[in-house]
């Protein structure tokens, strides 16, 4: 099936980051492109169930399966393995918020068509190893299941992101933090997906309202 997308392209400016295709841009403000662009998606139905896998983790529990369905509110539990840093984290997507589009009124016309929506998410430690300074990404979905066609990052003041404090290096130890993500005006962000690491990049993990 062929779907006709409109892809929102902002640069960076005062800490919002937009870019298209997952990739991130740092530097001076520039000129705001609006493209349009045609995506051929074809559906597939994945015959993997909303399962835990069987891999014990310390104190966590078992290691939430890919391809899991969660409501919002309920925790996964998530390997971590990235540079030096490895071990076991719970997430916990406790709320999906919309913002005001006044919100992003410092950045004028680049954020212009837009609504934020918020996803407020609560990291755990659960394996007790250092996992200082990393952090957690998840991304909105729309009702129908797919991204917005808006992808972007950063912080609003009622939107502050934050990666793991320095004490987040023992087993227990939290911290909370906040995804901004966004929708064309008229949309909704209704579910999130964690889709980082090799096991969930195809079959993310998918909580929904």
């Amino acid at each position: 099936m062929t779907h006709a997308r409109r892809s929102l392209v902002l640069v960076a400016a005062a800490g919002l980051l937009l870019s298209a295709c997952g990739s991130q841009t740092n530097g001076s403000p520039a000129p705001v492109e609006t493209t349009t662009e045609t995506t051929t998606t074809t559906t597939t139905t994945s015959s993997k169930a909303s399962t835990t896998a069987k891999t014990p983790v310390a104190a966590g529990g078992e290691v939430t399966a890919p391809g899991s369905k969660l409501k919002v509110g309920a925790r996964a539990v998530i390997p971590y393995a990235s540079n030096d840093k490895n071990g076991t984290m719970a997430v916990t997507l406790s709320a999906i918020e919309p913002g005001a589009k006044e919100d992003l009124a410092k950045f004028g016309d680049k954020a212009k068509g837009i609504t934020p929506f918020y996803l407020r998410v609560k990291v755990e430690n659960l394996s007790g190893t250092d996992l200082r300074y990393t952090s957690v990404s998840l991304r909105g979905l729309g009702a129908d299941g797919k991204g917005t066609g808006v992808i972007i990052s950063g912080e609003t003041p009622k939107c502050e992101s934050t990666s793991a404090p320095r004490t987040f290096s023992a087993a227990g130890e939290t911290y909370e933090t906040c995804v901004l993500t966004a929708a064309p005006d008229g949309l909704k962000v209704v579910a999130a997906e964690y889709n980082r690491g090799d096991d969930y990049v195809k079959s993310p993990i998918v909580w929904e309202s």
